[in-house]
């Protein structure tokens, strides 16, 4: 029986303690937000429903559970002692933004989790996942170990391998600048793999104000472990301009998805060479033409780009064979990006629709639409049983762009972990019960979409829940003085455990394993978290 594949988009589900710590040097929206005030439930809830959005299109969609916050045993190892109340108000006092990194909810931007190659594209026939080590971030450096564990557990069937050693020299930013073009899911495909520097090469140019956070031996290190024909490889370095100007990943100035490329002329070093590589290596595959869709400075710059995030839209394909873009709100709002989305639509290319999504929360922190995903290209037997849809009403989209009315789509007003100072060694990703010995045999005979882990896989039941969870267990608001609350740990602690039971994982958090100050599981009933605001406290 032969296989049919699908691109699967997972997406971060935003945490509990979802806030505005400025952490992110070089993304000018966080930098811009820092101890703003934050609204988690309203965040989650604008992410559910851009997911329900890609169901409602026909596309499959998952999603991924947050990261434990704080990360107490990080503070510990800090040199911080006590009860954990006396720890936070300790780290308040001391180092605001230490406090911020320990209770950070970035994980929700799942394009940073990982690089994944489909089995189509690798010598092996299966899929190759490499988390990425994050390592330029001290907020985010401290991700991998869970993000390998989730990824092990949901996806099974996948060659899982360790993230790169955790140096500066190896920075890898995962998916966000990695980008795969074919013709279909199904077909072999060209992997683009984009940098900001080349640690071993000081002539190579390099950004003067924001660090260039992926490294060419980092892409190329990922590109050997995936086992990768090197003749459907591009390595293209980024404009250190453009990362100067707030570009600090890939997928803030391109995107593309089967065989169309969205990109900003100013997005590489050379762009015109980068753009005859990808072009002629697309031909060689025999399978048909790449698809190109360039935009200018003249049309967008690469400020204005940063700001709408027009780039960091979602370019996904539609059941009948057209591209659709899902594009953040504040595109919609500009005027000069609503007219070249226009001359996208009326242009020759498959892209036929553009839907405009509520992601403000995230956006405010500098993650749009593609930076709250993680794409997987799964293969399933023909004949396979369908999953549900949640089917928005007609009246939701405009028959001209698509456009995602905001009546239909609400958004509320409102174990010990690693640092990049300790690697991860080769023990805490070596979970031989989901770890697949490889071999040089075709894809496997079961389905890649059957063995991947159904409990995540967004369904109308699991939208439904998610959002009374949500409701259950998210504050409305989220304040500086708010982080050194031990009700807000219990808080958090109770919604993930309470997760992992909703999307069938088991015991996934170290709290949950090691028995620490684990919370009572509650009942299905709406109840109001966090303690009450008070009279003259900020509005």
């Amino acid at each position: 029986m032969a296989d049919v594949a699908f691109e699967v988009n997972f997406d971060g589900l935003v945490g509990p303690s979802h806030n505005y710590g400025g952490l992110s040097y070089g993304n000018i929206a966080a930098m811009r937000s820092r101890f703003s005030v934050s609204h988690p439930r309203a965040a989650l809830i604008e992410g559910l429903h851009k997911m329900r959005v890609l169901v409602s299109l026909g596309l499959k969609q998952a999603v991924l559970p947050p990261q434990a916050r704080p990360d107490f045993r990080l503070l510990r190892r800090l040199g911080y002692s006590g009860n954990e109340a006396a720890v936070l108000e300790k780290v308040a006092h001391d180092d605001p933004v230490l406090l911020h990194a320990c209770w950070s909810a970035s994980s929700m931007w799942a394009a940073n989790a990982a690089t994944v190659s489909p089995s189509a594209d690798t010598a092996d026939g299966r899929i190759h996942v490499t988390p990425a080590n994050l390592v330029t971030q001290f907020h985010r450096a401290i991700e991998p170990p869970f993000t390998a564990k989730v990824l092990r557990k949901i996806l099974p069937a996948a060659v899982h391998h360790e993230p790169l050693p955790g140096t500066l020299q190896l920075g890898d930013e995962g998916a966000a600048n990695h980008t795969r073009l074919a013709t279909s899911y199904h077909d072999p495909g060209i992997e683009l793999f984009v940098y900001g520097r080349s640690a071993f090469d000081p002539d190579k140019p390099r950004p003067t104000i924001f660090p260039g956070r992926q490294t060419f031996e980092a892409s190329a290190a990922v590109a050997r472990l995936h086992q990768l024909d090197p003749r459907r490889i591009v390595f293209a370095q980024q404009n250190p301009r453009a990362i100067d100007e707030g570009v600090f990943h890939n997928d803030v100035i391109s995107v593309g998805d089967r065989n169309v490329f969205l990109y900003h002329t100013e997005a590489f070093c050379d762009t015109k060479s980068v753009v005859r590589e990808l072009r002629e290596k697309f031909a060689d595959l025999g399978t048909g033409e790449l698809v190109l869709v360039p935009v200018t400075a003249e049309q967008v710059s690469v400020t204005d780009a940063v700001e709408s995030y027009l780039f960091n839209s979602q370019l996904v394909a539609l059941p009948d064979g057209n591209s659709c873009l899902v594009a953040p709100r504040e595109c919609e709002t500009h005027a000069g990006i609503r007219a070249v989305l226009d001359d996208i639509l009326e242009g020759k290319n498959p892209i036929r629709q553009v839907l405009f999504v509520d992601v403000r929360q995230s956006m405010k922190n500098g993650g749009g639409p593609a930076c709250l995903r993680l794409r997987v290209v799964l293969t399933e037997r023909l004949g396979a049983a369908t999953r549900n849809r949640v089917d928005l009403p007609r009246s939701a989209c405009s028959p001209r762009a698509g456009q995602v009315d905001s009546t239909h789509m609400h958004t509320p007003h409102f174990g010990e972990e690693r640092t990049a100072m300790d690697p991860a060694t080769e023990a805490d990703f070596d979970d031989k019960s989901s770890r697949p010995v490889n071999d040089s045999n075709s894809r496997s005979a079961e389905s890649e979409l059957a063995t991947a882990h159904q409990g995540v896989f967004l369904t109308d039941e699991l939208y439904a829940r998610l959002l009374a969870w949500g409701e259950r267990h998210y504050r409305e608001s989220l304040w500086l003085d708010d982080l050194v609350d031990p009700l807000l740990v219990e808080e958090c602690r109770s919604a993930l455990d309470s997760l992992t039971e909703i999307l069938g994982l088991g015991s996934m958090y170290d709290f949950q394993l090691l028995g620490e100050d684990k919370p009572q599981r509650h009942q299905d009933t709406k109840k109001s978290v966090g303690r009450p605001r008070h009279q003259g406290d900020r509005d």
